[in-house]
């Protein structure tokens, strides 16, 4: 019997982070969990209230719509064209999506087969690996250059001739790494050039600091031609239970995503729409608080490592730190030092793909007395290895 690509698939290390996670609370030990980027903050009083009125509103009792309810469409082209100056045609231009992690593998799935190759960033989040390799096309990971960057030159021109999509993650998880407009303006270039789908996973757009704005991609005139990018309402509004995100861009991928997913479900949940839409309604008024809040976060891990002599900048963007574990420590080694001694989880970085190897994430997701007292145990790991 010929395998199917679920069985060539190596096991999830998130599952192994969390058996053993949970082996050590078993032993009865408590742990600061900074693995995992599960926002801790509170849904917005307005997104609460949007899902206490749509719950007994009758109507979402029926199926959802296909494409999008017409007040979350509604909310998220206004959402674009505020805070990115966009316009989109939302009929034709625009899915919900139960989570962007699911949009863009489904968005794979869609495109994608044997003998396709999906070009994805060496260092990169599991699903657009994973996602490709279930459609049976071949994931080949492209090096990033000392900016940050993309390293194009780099790919072959038999991959070239294979490659169907262009998978881009800025800012980064985990490597919280951000580029200017002029940057996806040369992805664009290439995409068009190459006649490839070029994705942009843009998770984090309200996540920056220090006065750096994070751009879209169809900010790039004529972007949306060959590209598409998915928005969710996660991190920006703790609303990563909810599951709910949208992609938009190029109208004949958005078709087609928009066939495979008629085909395996339908729709997305009414309620979970009407609860983005008053989150985008007010993102102007609701995103300055969790920026703070993530901002502070930063600010006292930054600090703490530096007292630590830990050499680390503070990311401009994200929830995250990209660090590196002490030369010639084993990735799993450190991180169950670090649960066995001070109670610490972080994620390893071989969970992002081999070139993530000898580098850990750490999540702004635990309060700022914690977040201290648990680099103050890395810190004191790291002086024990070396």
């Amino acid at each position: 019997m010929t395998p199917h690509p679920l069985d060539r698939i190596p096991p999830y290390v998130f599952y192994e982070l969390d058996a053993r996670r949970a082996a050590m609370r078993a032993k009865g030990r408590t742990l600061i969990d900074v693995g995992i980027g599960s926002p801790d903050g509170p849904m917005p009083e307005v997104v609460v209230q949007a899902l206490r009125e749509v719950a007994g509103d009758r109507s979402v009792a029926g199926y959802p719509h296909f494409q999008a309810h017409p007040e979350y469409a509604e909310a998220v082209t206004q959402y674009l064209e505020a805070r990115f100056g966009v316009s989109v045609d939302p009929a034709r231009e625009l899915l919900a999506l139960a989570g962007s992690k699911e949009g863009i593998a489904e968005l794979l799935l869609a495109h994608c087969g044997p003998g396709d190759v999906v070009l994805i960033p060496e260092v990169y989040y599991p699903v657009y690996a994973r996602a490709t390799q279930l459609a049976g096309a071949e994931p080949v990971f492209v090096p990033f250059a000392r900016d940050g960057g993309l390293e194009l030159d780099a790919i072959a021109g038999d991959v070239l001739a294979r490659a169907r999509v262009l998978l881009i993650n800025y800012p980064g998880n985990p490597t919280t790494q951000a580029v200017s407009l002029t940057e996806l303006a040369r992805y664009v270039a290439f995409a068009e050039v190459h006649d490839l789908l070029l994705l942009s996973d843009l998770a984090y757009s309200e996540l920056s600091y220090d006065g750096f704005v994070v751009p879209s991609v169809l900010q790039v005139p004529g972007a949306s031609r060959v590209a598409v990018e998915t928005h969710t309402c996660s991190k920006s509004f703790s609303m990563a239970g909810v599951r709910i995100a949208f992609v938009v861009g190029k109208a004949e991928a958005i078709s087609r995503l928009d066939a495979y997913r008629s085909n395996i479900g339908y729709g997305v949940s009414t309620v979970a729409q009407l609860a983005g839409a008053a989150a985008f309604r007010h993102h102007a008024a609701l995103v300055p608080e969790t920026v703070a809040r993530y901002r502070s976060r930063r600010d006292v891990v930054a600090a703490a490592l530096q007292r630590g002599a830990w050499a680390v900048e503070a990311p401009r963007a994200t929830m995250y730190f990209w660090l590196d574990v002490p030369a010639g420590v084993d990735d799993w080694v450190w991180v169950d030092a670090l649960m066995e001694g001070p109670g610490v989880v972080v994620t390893p970085g071989i969970a992002f793909g081999a070139a993530g190897r000898g580098k850990f994430r750490i999540s702004l997701v635990q309060p700022e007395a914690l977040l201290e007292e648990a680099v103050d145990g890395l810190v004191a790991v790291r002086r024990a290895f070396v």
